[in-house]
Parts: structure tokens; C-alpha cells; sequence
């Protein structure tokens, strides 16, 4: 065998499975997915010998509110978008105000892609956050009527769901239980897992939950991997069959010259 050949035959091995590895590489992780943070359970199933391990992440059940303009609506209307909340009430003083202009800057930002995400105030004094009340409040603040909600439900409901659905007090740990203020906005995904919590006044939170909204569209059902994903573990052989290809063929045409 000379030179040549030698040189072509380390290049037909070496390549593929470069490529291979390339491939592998830059396809695993590529998106970097905000976190998951509160399970409900871990599933051990065991097959050919071999356990493995599936976690199950909690979903914020389903709640009703009525909106700003006096509409009956729910998290269940909501099915494939993602939310950000956070809780306020349309008298405070302190904070509030400037968490809702903050949360009109990030509904600009998506104004020209209203199907990606929902906003949500939900108050935590509905016996004064009138539907009127809270109307005044969303025109004080020229926020969309259809993407982002300002509403009201039973306190009892409102309390069970910031605690136990969204983890407020674990994501704020000076949060006062007996009346809910912090600072925080909350985001789900579109599965209802909380996927992450930023504080409302700080820049660089409000740019990371600026970037994790559209990131979580790009997130692929677990049920439903992509068909690029499916054939990253066969590349090896898809490869080393485009290599084996290239070696007959280059055998062959040898003969042919020697004809």
C-alpha cells in the first residue's frame, strides 16, 4: 500500500469519527434550559437488570381568577404558553408600583410574540382589588389586556397557591406568611413546573428571565425527543458505514486502474 493510500485510508477512519464526536458535543446541552427545582417524587424502574431513576417534577395545579376586565379565566386556559407571575396588591405603596412597570418592560419585549408567554399580577388583597380597582391599575400601566392579567380569586385559594403550588417562601425567605409581598417573579414553564424565580429590581435577573422565557419554547417533551437527538447514539455506525463505503470504493477504482 503507498502513501497515498495509507493517508487516505487514517483519513476515512479519522474523519467520521470526528465528526462523530463534534456532532456529540455541540448537540448535547447547546441551550442551556433554566433548572427545574421542586420534585413530588422519584420513580425507580429496573429493566434488563438495570435501574434507572425518573424524576417527577411538581406542577402547579390549576386556579381560577377573575381578570381586570371581570373575565372568569384559569391556568388551564393557558396551555402551552409560559407564565411569569408575581403578587401584588393595587394600594401598595412600596414596591408594587415598580415591579408592575417592570413587568410592562418585559411585555413590551414580547409584544410581537404574545403566544410565547403570559403575565400574571395576582393580588393578595382581593377584598379590595375590585375588578374596577384592578382595571385602574392595568390602564395606569398600558398593559395588554390579553397577555397580561391582573386578578383576583378567593384569599384563601390565592395563599395556598404562592406557598404550596410556587414555593414563594422557599424562593423568598423573608416573605411574611399572613400577607404575601416580595419582590419576586416567578416562571413556569409550560408544563406549570417552576423553572425559576428573579427579583423584580435587579437588572441582570430581569435580562436572565428576559432570555429564559423564549429559551423554555425551545425545550423538547421528553415524550417527544427530536428526531436529531434519536440518531445521535447510531452515528458512530452511519459513519463508519460512510467511511466503509469510501474504502471500496477506493479498492474498486484500484482494480480499475490496474485493468
Amino acid at each position: 500500500m503507498n502513501k497515498n493510500a495509507i493517508i487516505t485510508l487514517i483519513a476515512v477512519i479519522v474523519i467520521p469519527l470526528t465528526g462523530y464526536y463534534i456532532v456529540k458535543y455541540y448537540s448535547k446541552d447547546a441551550v442551556h434550559m433554566p433548572r427545574r427545582y421542586f420534585f413530588d417524587e422519584v420513580l425507580a424502574k429496573e429493566k434488563a437488570g438495570k435501574t434507572t431513576t425518573d424524576t417527577v417534577w411538581h406542577q402547579a395545579r390549576n386556579i381560577s381568577f377573575t381578570n381586570q376586565l371581570g373575565q372568569q379565566v384559569s391556568l388551564d386556559d393557558l396551555k402551552g404558553k409560559v407564565i411569569v407571575l408575581d403578587f401584588f396588591f393595587t394600594r401598595c405603596p412600596s414596591i408594587c408600583p415598580g415591579l408592575a412597570r417592570n413587568m410592562k418592560k418585559l411585555q413590551d419585549a414580547f409584544i410581537k410574540n404574545p403566544d410565547i408567554v403570559q403575565f400574571i399580577s395576582i393580588s393578595v388583597d382581593p377584598e379590595y382589588d375590585s375588578v374596577p380597582q384592578l382595571r385602574k391599575f392595568a390602564d395606569k400601566y398600558q398593559a395588554n389586556h390579553d397577555s397580561w392579567w391582573f386578578v383576583r380569586g378567593e384569599k384563601k385559594d390565592v395563599y395556598d397557591f404562592a406557598f404550596n403550588e410556587i414555593k414563594a417562601s422557599i424562593a423568598d425567605t423573608q416573605i411574611d406568611t399572613a400577607f404575601i409581598h416580595t419582590e419576586n417573579f416567578f416562571l413556569l414553564d409550560s408544563n406549570r413546573v417552576v423553572r425559576g424565580w428573579y427579583n423584580g429590581f435587579d437588572t441582570a435577573d430581569l435580562a436572565m428571565l428576559a432570555r429564559d422565557i423564549p429559551t423554555l419554547m425551545l425545550e423538547k417533551d421528553r415524550k417527544s425527543p427530536s428526531i436529531f437527538r434519536e440518531f445521535i447514539p447510531i452515528l458512530p455506525i452511519i459513519f463508519a458505514g460512510i467511511g466503509l463505503v469510501v474504502i471500496i470504493t477506493l479498492v474498486l477504482n484500484k482494480r480499475r486502474e490496474k485493468n
